[in-house]
């Protein structure tokens, strides 16, 4: 399995409209050559360059089988009909916070990570990473990820 995105390829510098200095939308996402048997998707998206530890900037689960794309601008709300429910981001808002490191700092990685699962997740919209995770465990068929890059101007 892979996740590609047309904004930006793997390794590359992830478009300022995606970020907190631009319109800070979801980019679109790709999934290609599932394995047999997903139920449901899961995406996490982190900066593990951030100043106090790993930070999660979308939260995004029960993605449904036969979604091939997550299209560009997902809602900022709990649930999105035909794509997922979301849960809360580190920056305390439901849906996707585009990458918005310190100034100070040389650019930071950020990782879209896709897994595949073999069942949907029993969670009311508006969880925590770490409850996503929890419930991920043992049920995962397939990982792939997607690193894009993105510092600001000092």
């Amino acid at each position: 399995m892979r996740v590609e995105s047309p904004a930006f390829r793997d390794g590359d510098t992830i478009p300022v409209k995606y970020t907190c200095d631009g319109d800070d939308v979801s980019p679109p996402l790709r999934i290609i050559d599932p394995p047999q048997g997903v139920k449901s998707y899961v995406l996490i998206v982190e900066d593990p360059d951030a100043p106090g530890g790993t930070f999660i900037h979308w939260v995004l689960y029960n993605i449904p089988p036969g979604l091939v794309e997550i299209p560009e601008n997902v809602p900022k709300q709990p649930e999105v009909r035909g794509i997922g429910v979301q849960g809360i981001n580190d920056f305390g808002r439901v849906g996707y916070g585009g990458p918005c490191p310190p100034r100070t700092h040389p650019p930071h990685r950020y990782f879209f990570r896709l897994y595949a699962l073999d069942t949907e997740l029993n969670l009311k919209p508006r969880a925590s990473v770490d409850d996503v995770r929890r419930l991920m465990e043992g049920h995962i068929l397939a990982e792939a990820s997607l690193m894009g890059r993105y510092g600001r101007r000092r």
